[in-house]
């Protein structure tokens, strides 16, 4: 059942809204000026707020501000009798929900308080996905290495500095960018990622920055390149050390200028976007052998986090292998299967070439073939 709450300072308003209300099976609470209201929506999760403009200790403009502010989530339909542009297009401006006049037709608020419900839903819906989305982006392990990285994600996650996040092939680069963007203040907008090496270099300046209709064969209609998707949020840059030298220029004046250019256009177009890059490569020899822009790698390495390969950081293997066993016993729907002793010690012996990513397989292909216990004889088979 959705939860309401009336905030007004009329008794004869509250009363006849909450009648209504009640009535199509809503539970309402009320409170008679915007100080009560505050503390009331504080303390208990509401899903819609019918909110008076003018009311005396606080007015229901700086309420909207505050609970938004606190992130709770409530939906606001403010109410008022004073139905003027000014007001309306504030109460908008502070997150409002919607505006109606006094005295409110029935019928509009009946749907207004539908819509709101829905939305309040979705919003909540919205902050469940992001969690479990963040936990299956958590950077697991103990081992001094790993602290150490997470160290460094909390300290840079709320700036707006540029990182360069190193390391070898499956080691959990992407991980990191994931997680420095869902720390950060840009966490509410898009994360776009880009696999540079996965990309043609004829393709990749049209991938980035886009293109307009006919600037080549085959342009047929106007794309928006990923610099301008991520606008306001983070743009992830994989494997940059790929990028062929014409992108790398581009990106180069795109971090200087913050600004891009679409292929086959003239147009300059404002874009405000975090960069994240990640390498595989040693960038610096990369530069010796005039594969790589001294410039853009400066631009780009404001912090450097290097992810430490798997193999030296054996200590974190059962954690990751309990995760595993978890995360994967939850997608086929079964039971998580346990790891005996010998044939975890075992795991952590192994030489883990591919990494992080190459355990996640290892574990899924023995939660696949194995019993309930999985033996030393089962990891030996299938590791």
């Amino acid at each position: 059942m959705a939860k309401l709450i009336i905030v007004d300072d009329e008794k004869s308003i509250r009363a006849a809204l909450r009648d209504i209300l009640e009535y199509e099976g809503y539970e309402v609470d009320e409170a008679k000026d915007g100080e009560e209201g505050l503390d009331m929506i504080m303390r208990t999760s509401y899903d819609v707020a019918l909110c008076d403009i003018r009311m005396p200790k606080m007015d229901g403009l700086e309420l909207l501000q505050k609970a938004n502010e606190a992130s709770k989530g409530t939906q606001f339909v403010m109410i008022s009798a004073y139905g003027n542009v000014e007001n309306a297009v504030e109460a908008t401006k502070r997150g409002a929900f919607d505006f109606i006049t006094k005295p409110p037709d029935l019928n509009r608020l009946l749907i207004t308080v539908r819509n709101a419900i829905e939305r309040a839903k979705l919003v909540q819906e919205t902050k469940t996905l992001k969690k479990r989305i963040y936990k299956l982006n958590e950077i697991v392990g103990e081992s001094a290495p790993i602290q150490k990285v997470k160290e460094t994600i909390n300290r840079v996650a709320a700036t707006e500095a540029r990182v360069l996040i190193t390391g070898a092939n499956g080691s959990g680069k992407e991980m990191v960018a994931k997680q420095i963007h869902e720390k950060g203040s840009r966490s509410n907008q898009s994360l776009i990622e880009v696999n540079c090496a996965a990309i043609p270099g004829e393709l990749i300046e049209s991938e980035l920055f886009g293109h307009e209709k006919g600037a080549f064969t085959g342009a047929s209609a106007r794309r928006v390149g990923k610099f301008e998707q991520a606008d306001s949020g983070t743009l992830f840059l994989d494997e940059i050390g790929d990028m062929s030298l014409s992108a790398q220029a581009k990106v180069l004046r795109a971090l200087q200028e913050n600004k891009i250019t679409r292929v086959g256009g003239d147009k300059e177009i404002k874009v405000n976007v975090r960069v994240i890059a990640a390498t595989n490569k040693d960038l610096r020899q990369e530069i010796v052998n005039g594969n790589f822009r001294e410039d853009l790698f400066h631009r780009l390495s404001v912090i450097v986090i290097h992810v430490p390969p798997l193999a030296e950081r054996r200590t974190d293997i059962p954690l990751l292998t309990e995760k595993f066993l978890h995360d994967i016993a939850t997608e086929y729907g079964s039971t998580v299967k346990e790891l005996a002793p010998d044939a975890m010690m075992y795991l952590q012996s192994l030489p883990w070439t591919g990494n992080v990513r190459e355990l996640r397989n290892v574990v899924e292909r023995l939660v696949i073939m194995c019993g309930e216990e999985i033996t030393l004889e089962d990891v030996k088979a299938y590791a």
